[in-house]
């Protein structure tokens, strides 16, 4: 069996172009500190030699790993799945990897950030929907690289969002121009890293659209899903329709949570848009299938953003590291939503009854 071929390396190149390794190292990072005549046959020796220069020789001479690290509370969300498919699609051309770091649960995150393996692969890390403490925040301005934080707005460190509250109340007040005012709000379940900026922006949002138009805000129509998955969603529901005066609109928080809650009203027999309206935030894949009233956040573009201030960042480092990017929204209304008191349609389930009167005679809704 023939000996394995042995890889060519800086100092034969070297040797072939009759420079040293130091001028090699510069010519093929793309230095200018080199002659033309130099850059010239190191070129021609590397190509005869067929001789590429690793990342990692390349990171002994500049400190740079060339890639890019991301820590997400999980791969299973959308959210988290598009803003990584635009970070990826920014980053493909640039020389610059991608690492992703996914903390699924409490030991994931415990370790991680024990053991920080972003400052030894990355040059920069993105903190995307993750609610950090006192403490892992130190621990991560300790590693001495740009740190962007995506989806939430984090002061005095670069970040990548969109303005929450101004989605949510543009959203609300779609209900309100559709003449509903008892607007339920329901509140996804929190996930491993606890995150809630959006949660809590969104909700500041609601409660801004309800002050604007004259409404006050009844507790009772707020609602937490305790788990995800349709468990959770049938709970949540369940405490609307058993109020005294149940809403006429839900407004969920996220997608996901609007169309489970479509799915238990329609399958409770109450038709949606007739017998209650329903609002999501996220304009998520499943969204314009389901025909979902929406405020569309544009996930892939946040993460795209998010890929070019990293890239900024690692460029320059005396660039302010609390830049931040504010991305719009866009309020999408389908099927789900209609003005209060819409007839439900033919074929669809009807309105409730009205109760019976006192006297035992049916009585009928306006």
């Amino acid at each position: 069996m023939p000996p394995a071929q042995r890889h060519p390396t800086m100092a034969d190149v070297a040797k072939r172009a009759g420079v040293s390794v130091s001028t090699v190292s510069r010519t093929l990072r793309g230095l200018p500190t080199v002659s033309p005549d130099a850059r010239r046959r190191v070129e021609e020796a590397a190509r005869e030699l067929s001789f590429v220069i690793s990342r990692q020789a390349s990171g002994l001479v500049t400190g740079k790993t060339g890639a890019v690290a991301v820590l997400v509370p999980t791969l299973k969300s959308w959210f988290v799945g598009a803003a990584l498919s635009g970070l990826g699609a920014g980053l493909r051309g640039t020389g610059l990897d991608l690492l992703v770091y996914s903390v699924s649960d409490m030991a994931d995150r415990a370790a991680f950030f024990d053991r920080l393996p972003a400052r030894r692969n990355a040059d920069a890390l993105l903190v995307v929907s993750f609610d950090l403490t006192a403490d892992e925040s130190a621990r991560l301005d300790g590693l001495g690289m740009p740190i962007v934080y995506v989806s939430q707005q984090a002061p005095g460190r670069a970040s990548v969002y969109v303005d929450d509250v101004m989605g949510a109340r543009h959203g609300v007040r779609h209900l309100i121009n559709l003449g509903h005012r008892r607007i339920g709000y329901v509140h996804a379940a929190r996930g491993p890293s606890g995150f809630s900026f959006s949660s809590q922006r969104r909700f500041l949002g609601y409660r801004e659209a309800l002050a604007e138009a004259g409404v006050e805000v009844d507790r009772r129509l707020v609602v937490d899903v305790a788990a995800s998955g349709r468990r959770g969603a049938e709970e949540a529901v369940g405490g609307l329709l058993g109020l005294r005066e149940p809403p006429t609109a839900i407004f969920a928080e996220i997608d996901q949570v609007a169309i489970e809650v479509m799915g238990v009203l329609r399958g409770a027999g109450l038709d949606v848009p007739g017998r209650m309206s329903v609002l999501g935030f996220d304009d998520h894949e499943m969204a314009e299938w389901m025909q979902l009233s929406t405020v569309a956040q544009p996930a892939e573009d946040i993460g795209r953003t998010a890929g070019e201030l990293a890239r900024s960042l690692i460029d320059d480092p005396d660039a302010d590291p609390a830049l931040h990017r504010v991305l719009p929204t866009r309020l999408i209304p389908r099927a789900s939503t209609a003005p209060l008191g819409t007839t439900a349609p033919l074929g669809t389930s009807s309105p409730l009854p009205a109760p019976d009167a006192p006297d035992g005679t049916a009585r009928t809704r306006d």
